[in-house]
């Protein structure tokens, strides 16, 4: 069992910044990968970014050059540094853990709560 928290989404102005934080606790193993995705009203939940342990990451189009993921592995942890943040980028954002535990053939998604980001224009 794997549990995630998220902090620190808000309200922020077109242009500005927010750091989301997450955290993970419990079963965790070596090769998971951590991430941030967001769901924003109507729409599909969609990833925003992810990092493995070793420090690879991928970041969907719409938030490269803006956003910058980072990772604590000691505390299993990440965060999401957004910046000159649009409109578009209000959502609900969720941490997300993935793994294949060694007794399975198929990974596991865990999922934070969600934290709401909104960006007024």
């Amino acid at each position: 069992q794997v549990q995630l928290v998220e902090s620190g989404g808000g309200l922020v102005q077109a242009g500005g910044s927010l750091r989301l934080s997450c955290a993970a606790s419990g079963t965790i193993f070596s090769t998971h990968v951590m991430g941030w995705y967001r769901q924003a009203a109507g729409k599909q939940r969609e990833l925003v970014a992810t990092m493995t342990r070793a420090g690879g990451t991928n970041y969907a189009d719409s938030v490269k050059g803006r956003f910058t993921i980072s990772r604590d592995n000691a505390k299993n942890a990440i965060d999401l540094q957004m910046n000159s943040l649009k409109p578009e980028d209000t959502a609900v954002y969720y941490c997300n853990l993935n793994q294949r535990p060694p007794w399975r053939t198929s990974n596991l998604d865990y999922w934070g709560q969600g934290t709401q980001v909104t960006v007024s224009t």
